[in-house]
């Protein structure tokens, strides 16, 4: 049997079309070989993000009903802050789409004005998270007053500090955007976060149903 070379293995892997001229019409992140290999190995990080999440979700569904002596959903959620976090976040989602539609066509001034705006959204989301925690706890529904709090700070929790993780890595973005421009690297660095970025909005739409809305209904 014969053996197929490697290199015929990656040539057949990227088709013909795979030129010069064809990576052109790419958009830059993809243009690239190597960045387009790596964007692939960010989706399967996604995906073992997203299982994290749905133990996360598969824990509070257990544990939700176990109020012991503190408040249930439905006392101590409030749709005012929520709706608001959900504004801000969903915007936020629209504004790092257009961080990408700037940066692939080179326009670097926009491209850093919608990352900023896009910035101080996602801080104002945590912001507002921080201070619906805060007072919470100080009606003294804290995490560890009953299980269902537990989860309850333990799933949003998380989620807010992968927003928090984004925002620091958005600055560093931006700092390497200032030093190096746009290039197939920092393209291909801005495309993942705008995917990072997205895939929390997903779970925040989720948190927003089963959490929040599912609380105040059930």
């Amino acid at each position: 049997m014969s053996s197929i070379p490697l290199e015929g293995a990656v040539s057949a892997a990227w088709p013909e079309a795979h030129t010069p001229e064809a990576a052109e019409a790419l958009p830059l992140e993809f243009a690239d070989q190597e960045q387009s290999i790596a964007i692939t190995g960010f989706w399967m990080f996604l995906v073992t993000d997203l299982l994290i999440f749905a133990s996360l979700f598969a824990a509070y569904a257990v544990y939700r009903p176990m109020i012991a002596s503190g408040p249930s959903a439905q006392q101590l959620f409030h749709l005012g802050p929520t709706l608001l976090e959900t504004l801000l976040l969903l915007t936020s989602s629209f504004t790092v789409g257009l961080v990408v539609w700037s940066m692939r066509r080179g326009h670097r001034r926009a491209m850093v004005g919608w990352m900023v705006i896009t910035l101080l959204l996602g801080a104002g989301f945590v912001a507002t998270e921080l201070h619906e925690f805060f007072g919470d706890v100080a009606l003294g529904a804290s995490w560890h007053t009953s299980a269902f709090l537990s989860a309850f700070f333990l799933l949003v929790g998380t989620h807010g500090l992968h927003v928090t993780f984004g925002i620091l890595w958005a600055l560093a973005l931006l700092i390497q955007v200032a030093r190096k421009g746009i290039n197939s690297i920092t393209a291909r660095k801005i495309y993942t976060f705008s995917l990072y970025w997205h895939f929390l909005d997903i779970i925040w739409v989720f948190i927003l149903s089963i959490v929040y809305l599912g609380g105040k209904i059930g």
